[in-house]
């Protein structure tokens, strides 16, 4: 089963780019999300506004021309009631109302119409804020008036456009399955009962205005976006290049393939600054390897003569004890020696079967009568050092044998990451002392007898051969209802 191709991953939110690009679109969609709220809500009180001056006009209009008990006008009785002329009766005081597009307006029979109950219908939708505006602006004009109904529908679904519906569509030039644009339905009862009754359309489309400001934000997006983007690349670019140089040179030091000073000024002289860090370093490391190679030699040879002159000696005991002097300085010369060269192996990391590896070290010490026994296994392959993980395997396990009297040792599998157990029955370490237990020349026991306290770099080297590989080594007491029965010592190295 193929996996499916990840666009955007965490790890790159998480980076520099991926973060200034995610802040500057977040804050773009907020500037531009206040904006479009502020135009929609200027456009839709302007709409209201249109819509309110407009459906009052027409109803002042109508009043002035209704017959009453003061002044005469048509008679409204008959079918066609509600075709009016609109040029009389207007209130001086109120303003007129803004143009509208000639294709929202009705025919002259449908602008007001006198009906005889409530025009509301199931499904309509009252627009409270305009029955309010439609009131205030009334009490303004001096009229009192009654209760006052603003609905929006369907037009397909109002009984008066019906029969028309089809010219209608022909004048708004829309299609069979395409929205009309919405209707609004204004009445306000009069004191006979009967309800006056505005018909008119919304002066715009609102929704239309929103898909413009997506479109306007979504471009805005593409440019900025994009923009910053690239600007972003240039700069975050060398910071990679630098990144992966800085975990070459951590893993292999050396001053081959330094980078080149690339990408804006500041990057550049970072670049230069961390060049030069890396000579120095590298001449340090070479410094070291010089002075450790002098060592080895210099204390090695005469070590080497002495072993052979003590052969002279006739006191076998004494020549004994000489003898195991010299081996004990040579084992601590040796871990010295390797605990400086750790950082800077020799050998290339190689593909390796660790469980071959792990069964042909026990193997060595089943040979000299130990008691070390291989638990549970699992085979797998890990790109390791093999000389550098023998060595630290066997740190662990002469480690165990010498205050444990036995060792246990298991590999297993903990997701990406092979774990080497070592356990052995001793008397464990103090919970103050485990950490410290890690750091060089440390013992439990301060003599300097190998066979109990040894050189204290045992742990220390074990642990820089399992940082060298990208691992850990941890240290914890077994514990068994309460009391420690031993130490375990977990060796973890990544599988790739």
């Amino acid at each position: 089963m193929t996996k499916p191709v990840r666009l955007f991953s965490l790890s790159w939110l998480r980076s520099l780019q991926g973060q200034i690009l995610l802040s500057i679109a977040a804050a773009l969609l907020i500037a531009q999300g206040l904006s479009a709220w502020m135009i929609w809500r200027e456009v839709h009180q302007r709409h209201i506004a249109t819509l309110v001056n407009g459906t009052v006009m027409r109803m002042l209009g109508d009043r002035a021309l209704m017959p009453g008990p003061d002044h005469s006008g048509p008679d409204h009785s008959g079918p066609n009631h509600g075709e009016h002329d609109h040029h009389g009766g207007m209130p001086p005081a109120l303003p007129p109302p803004p143009p509208l597009d000639d294709r929202l307006r009705l025919p002259r029979p449908l602008h007001v119409r006198i009906e005889a109950k409530s025009p509301e219908q199931a499904g309509d939708h009252r627009l409270g804020e305009v029955e309010a505006q439609v009131r205030d602006v009334l009490e303004a004009q001096g009229e009192q008036p009654g209760q006052v109904l603003v609905v929006e529908r369907d037009p397909a679904r109002d009984p008066v456009l019906r029969p028309v519906l089809s010219a209608l569509r022909a004048r708004f030039r829309v299609s069979g399955d395409s929205a009309m644009p919405r209707l609004v339905v204004a009445s306000q009862r009069q004191a006979d009962g009967t309800w006056l009754t505005v018909r008119s359309f919304m002066p715009s489309n609102e929704t239309q205005l929103l898909f413009g400001l997506l479109r306007q934000t979504i471009l805005t997006y593409i440019v900025l976006v994009g923009v910053v983007g690239l600007i972003l690349r240039r700069i975050t670019r060398p910071l990679r290049a630098l990144t992966s140089r800085l975990e070459s040179f951590a893993g292999a030091p050396g001053i081959a393939d330094q980078l080149e000073p690339q990408g804006p000024d500041d990057i550049q002289r970072l670049i230069i600054a961390h060049n030069a860090m890396e000579a120095r370093i590298s001449a340090l490391l070479d410094e070291k390897d010089v002075m450790l190679g002098a060592i080895g030699h210099d204390l090695k040879t005469p070590l080497a003569a002495l072993r052979v002159r003590i052969e002279a000696v006739e006191d076998d005991t004494e020549r004994g004890r000489m003898a195991a002097t010299i081996e004990d300085i040579n084992r601590s010369l040796d871990d010295i020696l390797s605990l400086a060269r750790v950082g800077r192996p020799s050998d290339p990391i190689e593909a390796t079967e660790l469980s071959a590896l792990v069964d042909d070290i026990i193997g060595e010490y089943e040979d000299m009568g130990d008691d070390v026994t291989l638990g549970d296994t699992e085979r797998m392959v890990a790109p390791v050092r093999a000389t550098w993980l023998r060595r630290a395997l066997r740190n662990l396990v002469s480690n165990a044998l010498r205050y444990g009297q036995r060792a246990r040792v298991q590999l297993g599998r903990d997701g990406r990451e092979a774990v080497l157990i070592v356990e052995d029955d001793g008397p464990g370490i103090p919970e103050g002392q485990i950490a410290r237990m890690m750091e060089p020349f440390t013992r439990l026991d301060p003599s300097r007898n190998s066979a109990t306290g040894g050189t204290g770099l045992g742990l220390t080297l074990a642990r820089a051969i399992a940082d060298q590989h990208g691992g850990s080594l941890m240290l914890a007491n077994r514990l068994d209802r309460g009391q420690v029965v031993g130490l375990r010592a977990t060796l973890r190295l990544p599988l790739a």
